[in-house]
């Protein structure tokens, strides 16, 4: 068997454990999960004809603000997904299995590997969980072609995979799961300082750099743009590059860091 197989039967066994342990202790994805879809009905249905009104500079429009602010939500769902990662990891370090599997015949980096897929594969099934529930709020995207569904859909992907990555370092860097837990906590808090509730050119002049040119801001536009069919703009080459960069970042980090720790 050629090493390029050994590495994927290698990835897909600790991919599929990692499977497992999400399906068998699945309160800490349902807590995360929970934030994005409590934040959806809190601005849908508390604050959504003021802020509405406030976007449209006149009567509140509720279903306006339901197509303004579902996109946001779904990126923001990745980033809460992806903190669980950081805690698995961190609980893997910390419990010896780590140690136990560096003493066997295993591809190395499929440990990771098992744990970026994985994280993936739950990130895309939360966005179609807070997806299904804005399309029962009222949430419509009737002028997206396949082609935008397709890559709205590929963009959701490329960013789950690059804050998974970040979040699989901070889980290596973490003495424990409550410190991963803490260190991830801004793949939450980032989001409420972008556009996702409400537009840039509404913030205080000095904070509008910092909400524009932050990672989830040019996703969150360009995803809102293939949704919606509005205008992306720059956002779309800027959305590709914050998502490539973080993952090669993330991968680097997180290999040299688990790389380091077998020494």
């Amino acid at each position: 068997m050629s090493s390029l197989s050994l590495a994927a039967r290698d990835s897909a066994t600790m991919l599929r454990r990692n499977l497992l342990h999400a399906r068998r202790y699945p309160s800490l994805t349902l807590n995360l999960l929970l934030t994005p879809i409590m934040l959806l009905l809190l601005f849908v249905y508390i604050f959504g004809d003021a802020m509405s009104a406030g976007i449209a500079g006149g009567s509140p429009d509720r279903s306006a603000y339901i197509a303004y602010v579902v996109p946001g939500l779904l990126l923001m769902t990745v980033g809460s997904t992806v903190i669980g990662t950081a805690v698995s990891v961190a609980n893997d370090m910390n419990e010896g299995i780590i140690a136990r599997f560096r003493t066997m015949a295993i591809h190395r980096p499929s440990v990771l590997v098992g744990h970026v897929v994985g994280s993936v594969l739950q990130s895309v099934a939360s966005v179609v969980l807070v997806g299904a529930v804005g399309v029962a709020i009222g949430f419509r995207s009737t002028d997206a072609t396949v082609l935008e569904w397709l890559a709205a859909f590929g963009l959701l992907v490329l960013f789950a995979t690059a804050l998974t990555w970040i979040a699989v370092g901070m889980g290596l860097v973490s003495p424990n799961a409550e410190a991963a837990s803490n260190n991830a906590m801004p793949l939450i808090l980032l989001p409420l300082l972008s556009s996702a509730f409400t537009p840039i050119h509404s913030m205080p002049g000095w904070f509008q750099p910092i909400a524009e040119y932050q990672p989830f801001t040019p996703a969150i536009e360009t995803l809102r743009g293939l949704l919606l069919g509005s205008g992306i703009g720059h956002n779309g080459w800027l959305a590709v590059g914050w998502s490539v960069g973080l993952a090669v970042l993330g991968y680097f980090w997180a290999t040299s860091k688990f790389n380091a720790d077998q020494q």
